[in-house]
């Protein structure tokens, strides 16, 4: 497994998105020169030996830049990729917050980066942390603040929040609120849902703006060409490109 803190420009921002293929990969990855994880989704496989197969060959032409994914944040996939993580650490791992002390434990000492995902509430300053199979179906949820949040994911061994659904710019008070938090606590960030070519500026100066350590920004169906179903390269070298414009700002 790679060190993940080559995949950051300048220490600060990774770029997380999907490929279609690995020869779709290999493009992404170049395009991105090298700042990049790429997602390889446990949904789209039929068994934990399937992903993890595949996770692998993946592993091998991009540097090991992969990001084992959910699916869609889909909370059903908590246990499979848990398992997985057994079998193939990858970079970085995606996780709902209810199985994140799981996985950290199934890594067996690896050191791979695994987020935590909670969800907005319509109220700035807290998240939802009921993310989880059953907890997410459940009609009591469990409200929490960030900094709670971020204390919580830290004791189960996790190194980001990841912010989904959070619907692009559509809750922007509430996602600079939990990026003062992730700030001020110096942990990561990863903003996900609806984010685009449009507002994907916005919504990194936020993060950088309130001195959030590590950012990785997941940019998925905006990028995706629907008629071939690969990402963009030409989409993911103007990602990059304002990536650097503002970390270098920041420098």
């Amino acid at each position: 497994m790679s060190n993940i803190s080559k995949r950051f420009y300048k220490n600060r921002v990774a770029l997380n998105v999907l490929a279609s293929s690995i020869e779709n990969a290999k493009e992404v990855f170049e395009a991105a020169e090298g700042y990049v994880l790429v997602g390889v989704l446990s949904k789209d496989y039929q068994t934990v030996e399937e992903a993890v197969a595949a996770m692998k060959a993946y592993d091998k032409e991009i540097d090991s830049a992969v990001s084992v994914g959910l699916g869609g944040g889909d909370p059903r996939q908590a246990a499979v990729v848990a398992e997985i993580s057994k079998h193939y650490s990858g970079s970085h791992i995606n996780q709902v917050f209810t199985a994140v002390g799981a996985t950290r434990a199934n890594l067996g000492g690896e050191q791979s980066w695994i987020n935590s995902l909670v969800s907005p509430t319509g109220l700035p300053g807290y998240v939802n942390i009921s993310t989880g199979p059953i907890s997410t179906a459940h009609s009591e949820q469990a409200i929490v603040s960030v900094e709670a949040a971020i204390a919580l994911v830290r004791d189960m061994g996790g190194q980001a929040l990841k912010y989904f659904p959070m619907g692009g710019l559509s809750r922007e008070e509430e996602l600079r609120a939990i990026a003062r938090a992730c700030g001020e606590a110096g942990f990561a960030l990863e903003p996900t849902g609806g984010i685009d070519l449009g507002n994907f500026e916005k919504i990194v100066h936020i993060a950088l703006e309130a001195n959030v350590p590590k950012i990785i920004p997941h940019v998925y169906t905006s990028i995706i060409d629907p008629a071939t179903g690969k990402t963009n390269v030409e989409d993911v070298r103007k990602l990059l490109s304002i990536v650097k414009k503002l970390v270098d700002n920041y420098d």
